[in-house]
């Protein structure tokens, strides 16, 4: 399990909570006065704080509020997720006209959702590359140090004095030239061989190609020298996708304010609602299709399909209940999204290459 995936679901719970207040649990008040600031109270929460009047003190719900801190988990999740899935234009609707306390934030759900899949990525095994970079500069230099020590032994030889001296640097000089021809064996037939069957040889020799070209400006040759090591590339661009993935939002919004221009009564915030709610659904059925393809292949295949499938149905839903749009709007307001969604995610594409590999 990676550490840094489990810490990052913690951290998405708890931020989560400190975007989304818990609503408590009210009971019947035994004292008429608050627990927490002493104000006189006469319902199930306290008019000058907020609180709860009746307080709970069982094991039971201690573990309720381990729950709901670090999973963010209560009962508007269930209220929240059916909409989210079969009615995203009701529950996008119903946010932005101010029905909120049923209803988890778009947020919150989606820092949530995020950190979660990222969690369940860390479970992930990729299967091990047999790649091993070879470097043919420092090849060079241990063959170089080799000799070097072969000259100090030749002269130490010439130099010596007794049978015994002479044997031990005999011996000595037999190991050298054994580890270099093995390094050497290994350096360039092994390497060769596992270069020319993956991807990883094949972009590290690119990368080592530009990299020597003395035409290539020095931004690229720096992202060259990154790519010499393809597996750690990846892995940094997979670290960065992870911590920057709430850049879709703001990429998203300007986008779907220039379809709703003339709309005075259309705020960006009606459209952050939209974007978030939209892009935690596509998470979540992504998730949901990996855990599929994990329990049979076949299974995770139909489940990709369906949400490469469901996703567009999915935002013209919403696109229309959201925003009270007649078919006409909605149509044409739909097929201008897909082309944007397309932008949008060679933009996102983009600055996560650049930095991940480009900085």
């Amino acid at each position: 399990m990676d550490i840094e995936g489990a810490g990052g679901v913690v951290t998405a719970g708890l931020v989560g909570a400190a975007i989304e207040k818990p609503t408590g649990h009210a009971g019947e008040d035994h004292t008429g006065i608050c627990a927490d600031c002493g104000s006189e109270t006469s319902g199930n929460f306290c008019s000058n704080c907020g609180q709860p009047t009746h307080v709970h003190r069982t094991l039971l719900h201690l573990g309720e509020e381990v729950l709901h801190g670090v999973m963010h988990f209560d009962a508007r999740i269930w209220r929240t997720l059916p909409l989210l899935a079969f009615n995203p234009g009701k529950l996008t609707r119903e946010w932005i006209h101010g029905k909120r306390t049923r209803y988890v934030s778009p947020l919150a759900i989606f820092l949530f959702t995020v950190f979660v899949t990222f969690f369940a990525l860390s479970f992930v095994h990729m299967p091990e590359s047999s790649y091993h970079p070879v470097s043919t500069v420092a090849g060079e230099e241990g063959a170089a140090e080799f000799e070097k020590g072969r000259q100090e032994i030749a002269a130490a030889r010439a130099q010596a004095t007794t049978a015994a001296d002479k044997a031990a640097l005999d011996v000595a000089d037999g190991i050298i030239a054994g580890v270099a021809g093995k390094t050497g064996e290994a350096g360039e037939g092994h390497a060769d061989e596992e270069q020319s069957d993956s991807w990883q040889g094949a972009v590290s020799e690119i990368a080592n190609d530009v990299y020597s070209d003395p035409t290539v400006s020095p931004g690229v040759k720096k992202v060259a020298k990154k790519l010499m090591n393809p597996d750690l590339a990846v892995y940094k661009i997979q670290q960065t996708f992870y911590k920057f993935a709430f850049l879709l939002v703001p990429l998203s919004i300007p986008f779907m304010a220039l379809l709703f221009l003339w709309r005075r009564k259309t705020t960006l915030y009606d459209h952050g609602v939209f974007v978030l709610y939209s892009l935690t659904f596509v998470v979540m059925a992504g998730l949901v299709a990996m855990g599929l393809g994990f329990i049979h292949p076949a299974l995770g295949v139909f489940a990709w399909f369906a949400v490469m499938v469901g996703t567009p149905i999915h935002q013209f839903a919403q696109l229309k209940g959201g925003y009270e749009l007649g078919w006409f709007s909605t149509i044409w307001r739909f097929v201008f999204l897909q082309n944007f969604c397309l932008i949008i995610v060679g933009l996102f594409i983009t600055a996560i290459i650049y930095l991940a590999v480009g900085v």
